[in-house]
């Protein structure tokens, strides 16, 4: 059984894609207690020493500045932790956890339903197939698992937001909200994997659907005149510089 310290968003959402029953604790939100009502398991409250003594792997979800806190006083000797703190090194989670074997990783929120991206820092490669199991893995070089973040983490929100953005035009264009709604979320879904089959070639599917001078091109002009490029390179520096 997986041992969950701190069952805040990202915990959670790997909780319920994995399906399986949790150890978990939490600072005394009742988080955990929430979490395992809904996936079973066992909920230990504030008692860390507990779910390490009796958990082999263990996910650290909670805040990146309670690391030692967390830690102190904890023999984690012979233990997989896996972290999915942010900005928080291998060697920050070796200096935690000696004697243990330390594993790095960022999903986003998707692998709630299985759909989700995780990065794994080089050296975490045993911990792929329980991540694959919740979605895509991408294994890198630890100096790029920020980049990564940047890329992958912040994507469910920044699709929201697009999402938002089309879909209140096309409400103000005068559809339905709810016809919107689906109608984009649908063309949205689509063009993804229409893109996954073309093998990434953004170029090609934007040609097959913009004839010279028509309606989108049109549309695609005006993204471009207003910055919709500049708008996502200040978005990763943005994520990037802390």
């Amino acid at each position: 059984m997986i041992g969950i310290v701190g069952a805040g968003n990202m915990a959670g959402a790997l909780a319920r894609g994995w399906g399986d029953p949790v150890l978990a604790t939490d600072g005394g939100s009742g988080r955990a207690q929430a979490l395992v009502d809904e996936i079973g398991g066992e909920s230990l409250g504030t008692d860390n020493a507990q779910l390490f003594a009796r958990a082999d792997t263990i996910l650290l979800g909670h805040k990146p500045y309670q690391l030692e806190q967390v830690a102190a006083g904890i023999d984690a000797t012979g233990k997989t932790v896996i972290s999915v703190l942010g900005a928080t090194t291998l060697a920050q989670l070796a200096a935690a956890y000696p004697g243990a074997t330390v594993i790095r990783a960022m999903p986003n929120t998707p692998v709630a339903i299985r759909r989700g991206v995780t990065c794994i820092a080089a050296g975490g490669e045993s911990a792929v197939a329980l991540f694959e199991r919740v979605g895509a893995v991408f294994v890198l070089p630890e100096e790029q698992m920020d980049v990564a973040t940047a890329t992958m983490g912040v994507t469910p929100a920044y699709v929201a937001l697009v999402a938002e953005a089309a879909i209140d035009a096309a409400i103000r264009s005068g559809l339905k909200a709810d016809m919107a709604t689906d109608m984009f979320l649908a063309a949205l879904a689509g063009s993804a994997h229409l893109l996954q089959e073309r093998g990434g070639d953004t170029l090609a599917v934007r040609r097959e659907v913009t004839s010279p001078g028509g309606s989108t091109a049109r549309g695609l002009a005006a993204l471009e005149r207003n910055g919709l490029r500049t708008a996502f390179d200040e978005a990763a520096r943005a994520v990037l510089n802390r």
